[in-house]
């Protein structure tokens, strides 16, 4: 049965000096997919924008931009949605072994994998390193179907790192977190897809949330987990923080090469000296 969930995202700043004027550029509309529809979108702005643009990014994702011509101390963007979520039929382990499946990615002979093709890369957050396939190797023996080795390469995660908020930034070196073994779901999600990459494999990152009040890690708070391109499925998500894979308790908001491509927000403004940030999420479904 589909669940229909009100999705509200608030992002709250207090600045100690006058802004005179800011902009803003947000991801925080859900995406369309075959297993999630968006019912409503709004997106709010206090001060009111003097003038807003909405366009498509590269990767698909809707991106709403936002100016402020008048003089603030306070700015709150508050974006809500209604998102209805089937259940996702995520395949079972019995499929390709996983070297077939990475020299086909590579090959890249078809549509479907010429754009998967584009995730082997390095990106701004994630590259590829000796480290980060020493630790993926375990979990791919030689001939390992490659859902068997995403679910545990996805397991060990979740089992060997710890979530510790406030641990990490958001530009915290992956071969550090490696390193450390701590962090938070974008941690988690920078490794794995380090990891993937690492064996030639296409992993993208993915932003969105979880229902509010799940016995998981990252509720409450923008979440984060992997997308994985498995050449006879399409793209199947795994979510290394918690040991799943989402289904309908995840809500998808965005997905790139990793938390650059897909910030919800971020933005200059033109005054304002030190600044707090108070972000508020919240998931709750209105029918079952």
């Amino acid at each position: 049965m589909p669940i229909v969930y009100r999705v509200q995202h608030a992002t709250r700043y207090r600045y100690d000096a006058p802004v005179s004027q800011c902009q803003s550029e947000v991801r925080l509309t859900p995406r369309m997919l075959p297993w999630q529809s968006v019912l409503d979108t709004t997106i709010t702005t206090t001060p009111v924008s003097a003038w807003s643009d909405t366009r498509t990014d590269y990767f698909g994702n809707q991106v709403h931009t936002f100016w402020i011509h008048e003089r603030h101390d306070r700015f709150a963007t508050v974006a809500t949605s209604l998102v209805r979520v089937e259940p996702r039929l995520t395949g079972s382990s019995d499929t390709m072994a996983w070297e077939s499946a990475r020299d086909i990615i590579a090959a890249h002979q078809t549509t479907e994998t010429l754009s998967a093709f584009e995730f082997v890369f390095d990106s701004p957050f994630v590259a590829a390193a000796p480290e980060l396939a020493a630790y993926a190797r375990p979990s791919f023996s030689k001939g390992r179907p490659l859902l068997e080795a995403l679910d545990e390469l996805s397991h060990r995660i979740f089992t060997e790192f710890t979530y510790k908020p406030a641990s990490t930034s958001i530009d915290t070196p992956v071969l550090d977190t490696l390193r450390l073994k701590r962090g938070v779901c974008q941690d988690f999600a920078h490794v794995m897809i380090g990891a993937l990459r690492s064996m030639g494999l296409a992993a993208r990152y993915v932003s969105g949330y979880l229902r509010s009040g799940a016995d998981h890690q990252g509720a409450e708070a923008s979440h984060a987990w992997v997308g994985v391109f498995v050449p006879e499925l399409g793209w199947i998500d795994f979510d290394p923080t918690n040991d799943v894979r989402p289904n309908q308790g995840h809500v998808t908001l965005a997905w790139g090469r990793d938390y650059a491509d897909v910030t919800p927000m971020k933005g200059i403004a033109l005054g304002g000296g030190k600044q707090l940030v108070d972000v508020e999420v919240r998931v709750q479904p209105v029918t079952a």
